[in-house]
């Protein structure tokens, strides 16, 4: 039986947006409602923050809720992945990143039984490299022998950094790809947080349409009849890689 987790990455040191992930909406933190819809996933959840004490807040969240945590590198947050990895005895790893509080933590379960019906540790799955979702839902499955190799070769400051690349780009030729997608595509429509914008639409999604208890497709749809809210970050570019 292969023991799967979800990894989520977080840090308080955020360039943009300072302490966000334990912004207060609605009397919770934002982290808070990350780590509830991810439950649904029905798999076990681990927090992988920075050894700063800038963090020391977040191991504090973590310590009260029981959520395991462990603390590495801040800019080799791939080192920080195998650390978790390998303390926790994963063999398949879910990679999240806690700026998503809307995160459909059912629609990660179903991707992770997908990926394990496979049976292929030489496998990729995610709904990033092919985005149809809106930004805010995503999540990538591989295993732990591609995460090892990823940390055993990756050298660029970008490639430890942002965890995947040595691995979604393929740099060891052996890596084979599979695709969530939705029809039709909400690429355009953003529900991470970056920016003050990025947390101002969260806030009235969670205050006054309780998205918090809604699935990605009726997020979908929320946006879809409201247009004034899309509008509230549509101007906001992610952080190129």
């Amino acid at each position: 039986m292969q023991r799967v987790g979800i990894i989520s990455q977080a840090r308080m040191t955020s360039t943009r947006l300072p302490g966000k992930v334990l912004r207060p909406v609605a009397g919770q933190p934002l982290l808070e409602y990350h780590v509830q819809r991810l439950r649904a996933a029905g798999q076990p959840l681990y927090l992988a923050i920075t050894d700063r004490p800038t963090d020391d807040p977040l191991a504090e969240y973590a310590a009260a809720h029981q959520l395991p945590c462990t603390r590495g590198p801040e800019d080799d947050v791939l080192a920080r992945y195998h650390q978790c990895a390998t303390a926790h005895g994963l063999d398949v790893i879910v990679r999240v990143t806690s700026d998503c509080p809307l995160i459909d933590g059912s629609l990660v379960g179903e991707a992770v039984q997908q990926y394990l019906a496979a049976g292929n540790p030489r496998l990729y799955l995610s709904n990033v490299l092919e985005r149809t979702y809106p930004r805010g839902f995503d999540f990538e499955v591989f295993s732990r022998e591609l995460l090892t190799e990823a940390y055993q070769h990756a050298t660029t400051a970008s490639d430890r950094e942002h965890v995947t690349p040595y691995i979604h780009q393929n740099r060891s030729g052996r890596v084979e790809f599979a695709h969530i997608r939705r029809e039709p595509s909400r690429s355009d429509y953003r529900l991470t947080v970056d920016t003050t914008e990025d947390f101002e639409l969260i806030r009235q999604l969670i205050e006054e349409h309780h998205a918090d208890t809604l699935s990605a497709d009726q997020l979908i749809s929320l946006l879809d009849a409201h247009p004034e809210l899309v509008a509230l970050n549509a101007h906001i570019e992610q952080k190129k890689l």
